[in-house]
C-alpha cells in the first residue's frame, strides 16, 4: 500500500477538485450528496492534510466520481440537547459545565438550546449571540432535576392530603391509591424536534444535534427508525456527552438489554454511529465533561467534507455509503447512508 500524502490545511484552494466550482450549484440539476468525513489514527489522534485521491466512496457498493472535496473548517448550526431528567446532582454537575459549552463554539457558530425530560422545550432560538446564550443557560441553571431515591408516595411529604386511618380528612369516605409518577425521558421527540428545526438552517452550515444526557429514552412518541430517516435525509449529525450512570461502564452493558419499563440506554450511540457523529463520549468528571464539550465541536467543524453528483430517481429507497482511505491503519468516521431528495415534477 502507498504512503497516503498530507498537506497542510488551507493550502489548497476550497474545492480540491473543481476550484471555481461553488458546492451547491450542483443541486439545481442533479441530487448532490455531501459526506462529512473524520479520520483518526490507531491512537485517536485527527488525521489533517489527506488528499482527495486518497479517499474511495461507493454507494450501494458501486464507486462515485468525487466532485467536490475540501479539508476547509465549516460553520456551526447546533442544536443543543440538555437533560433535564437526570437526578439532580447529575443536572447540577452539568450546570457547572456551562461556561466551558459557550467556549466550545466560535463567534461563527449559531446554537439553540432545548431541554427535555417528559415534555421537549426549546430555550432559545438559533443565535451567535454569546451574551444571549449566557444569559439562557444561566436561567438554566434554576432548573432542578429529580430527587434521588423513589417518589415519596405517603407521609407529610407526599402530594396526598393528612389522613385519618388511610382516610382523607375531609373527603369522601374512599382511601386513595398512591400511584407514582409516570417517569418519561423522551429522547427520540427531543432529538426530532432539533431535526426540524436545524432542517431549516442553510446547507452551507454543518448541522449537528449536541445531546447532554445520561443517554436513557423512555416515553417518546416518535420512533428511533423514523427519526434516524429525518436525520439521514437532512444531512444532520447526532453527538453526545453521557454523564451520570449511563457513562459507567458495567452500566451501559446492562443498559444494552432493554428492561420493560426502564427504557433503552443505547438508543443515543446508534444515532451518533448511523448519522457520522462518531463515538458518544462517556465521561463521569466534570474536566472530562468540559474536555469532550471542545473535542466534540473540534471534530464536528474540522471534518473533510467529499461530495458527488448521484442521479435523482423516483425511488425513496434508503442508499448505503461506505468510506475508504488508502491507509488501512486509519480510521474512517462518516454517515452510512441517506435517502434522496424526490424527483421534481
Amino acid at each position: 500500500m502507498p504512503p497516503v500524502e498530507t498537506v497542510p490545511p488551507g493550502t489548497f484552494p476550497r474545492n480540491q477538485i473543481n476550484p471555481k466550482e461553488d458546492l451547491y450549484k450542483i443541486s439545481v440539476t442533479a441530487n448532490f450528496v455531501q459526506i462529512p468525513v473524520l479520520v483518526k489514527d490507531r491512537d485517536g489522534r485527527r488525521v489533517d492534510g489527506l488528499l482527495p485521491k486518497d479517499f474511495t466512496v461507493l454507494e450501494n457498493g458501486k464507486k462515485q466520481t468525487l466532485t467536490y472535496f475540501t479539508s476547509d473548517p465549516f460553520e456551526l448550526s447546533v442544536a443543543v440537547l440538555l437533560d433535564t431528567g437526570m437526578p439532580d446532582v447529575a443536572v447540577q454537575k452539568i450546570n457547572q459545565t456551562y461556561s466551558a459549552l459557550l467556549g466550545a463554539f466560535s463567534s461563527y457558530d449559531e446554537v439553540a438550546v432545548y431541554t427535555y425530560s417528559s415534555t421537549v422545550s426549546q430555550v432559545s432560538d438559533f443565535t451567535t449571540n454569546s451574551q444571549k446564550l449566557t444569559e439562557v443557560l444561566n436561567e438554566i441553571k434554576l432548573v432542578r432535576g429529580n430527587s434521588n431515591g423513589p417518589p415519596v408516595l405517603s407521609g407529610p411529604m407526599s402530594s396526598v392530603g393528612p389522613t385519618v386511618n388511610g382516610v382523607p380528612v375531609g373527603g369522601p369516605p374512599v382511601a386513595p391509591v398512591p400511584t407514582p409518577p409516570r417517569e418519561a425521558h423522551v429522547l427520540n421527540d427531543a432529538i426530532l424536534r432539533a431535526a426540524l428545526d436545524l432542517g431549516k438552517r442553510e446547507r452551507t452550515r454543518r448541522r449537528v444535534i449536541f445531546v447532554i444526557s445520561d443517554g436513557r429514552e423512555l416515553g417518546s412518541q416518535a420512533a428511533y427508525r423514523d427519526v434516524l430517516r429525518l436525520l439521514e435525509t437532512r444531512d444532520i449529525q447526532v453527538k453526545g456527552v453521557v454523564v451520570d450512570s449511563g457513562a459507567l461502564p458495567l452500566f451501559r452493558q446492562v443498559g444494552k438489554l432493554h428492561l420493560k419499563g426502564q427504557g433503552y440506554f443505547d438508543i443515543l450511540p446508534k444515532y451518533a454511529a448511523a448519522t457520522g457523529g462518531g463515538q458518544v463520549f462517556a465521561e463521569l468528571s466534570r474536566n472530562a465533561m468540559e474536555e469532550a464539550y471542545a473535542q466534540v465541536t473540534s471534530e464536528a467543524r474540522n471534518q473533510y467534507t467529499l461530495g458527488y453528483p448521484t442521479k435523482a430517481t423516483a425511488s425513496s429507497a434508503y442508499r448505503s455509503i461506505e468510506v475508504l482511505v488508502d491507509k488501512k491503519s486509519l480510521k474512517v468516521v462518516a454517515k452510512d447512508g441517506y435517502y434522496p431528495a424526490p424527483t421534481p415534477r
